[in-house]
């Protein structure tokens, strides 16, 4: 019943990154001009899920080296990955150009970051700590929200269709039920994969934050939306850790 309700709540994550395409549907290419603030948001809600959901229950579950380890490991492999999908010609369909890689690359991003995430989902839902897995769980839920709009917006851009940049959203965070699955397993034979888990994902996701997240969100000298919307969802985050009493 436990593994059931957490593939459940996972692809509840998954589903609300589709969620997220919606309002890029209504606003067409005005969507664009809200791109800063919504990349700073997600910057915002990711950051602090990242240290408040993850890198200090990981530090109260194991030792530093431990979480320094699974830090750099999740560092190292969202940077491999992110550097698999540059420099590449892409088509999909009769689609392709300049707009058609960028909604490629940032899917790509998108959808290797969702596996660490739903390592978080699985690890936090087995955790003692009151409240973590449910916190965990709506903090990605709610900067999936965001991340899927960031998908529909150069997808529109390069003339993909509403129902294209939905399920391609939700596509990103596929690998979300998946690896809460694996981890719930893993972590309830092998109580010292919490800790590595929890930082493995910690570092995946701010490693994303600084090398893709923060660069797109201050492009063409967009600071002041990007600064609102960061504050925005540290602010929203950090509610939620005092409301949930993480």
């Amino acid at each position: 019943m436990d593994a059931l309700l957490l593939l459940l709540a996972a692809t509840g994550t998954a589903v609300a990154t589709g969620l997220g395409a919606i309002p890029v549907w209504h606003l067409g290419s005005r969507a664009e001009q809200l791109r800063p603030a919504l990349w700073g948001l997600t910057v915002g809600l990711m950051s602090v899920a990242s240290v408040v959901g993850l890198l200090l229950p990981a530090l109260d579950d194991g030792s530093t080296r431990t979480v320094v380890l699974g830090a750099l490991t999740g560092v190292a492999f969202l940077l491999a990955s992110r550097q698999l999908l540059q420099g590449r010609d892409v088509h999909v369909g009769t689609l392709s150009g300049a707009g058609v890689r960028r909604s490629v690359l940032v899917f790509g991003v998108l959808l290797v970051h969702s596996l660490p995430e739903g390592f978080a989902i699985g690890t936090a839902y087995t955790s003692e700590t009151a409240g973590l897995g449910l916190f965990v769980i709506l903090a990605i839920a709610l900067q999936n929200l965001p991340e899927g709009t960031s998908v529909a917006i150069p997808m529109e851009a390069a003339g993909f269709t509403r129902r294209q940049q939905f399920w391609a959203a939700v596509a990103t965070s596929a690998p979300q039920p998946v690896g809460a699955l694996v981890a719930y397993f893993l972590v309830q034979e092998v109580k010292s994969l919490l800790a590595f888990s929890f930082s493995f994902a910690a570092g995946a996701m701010l490693s994303l934050v600084i090398v893709e997240l923060v660069p797109q969100a201050l492009r063409a000298g967009h600071l002041p939306s990007a600064a609102m919307g960061a504050a925005a969802g540290a602010a929203a985050m950090l509610l939620l850790a005092v409301v949930l009493g993480v």
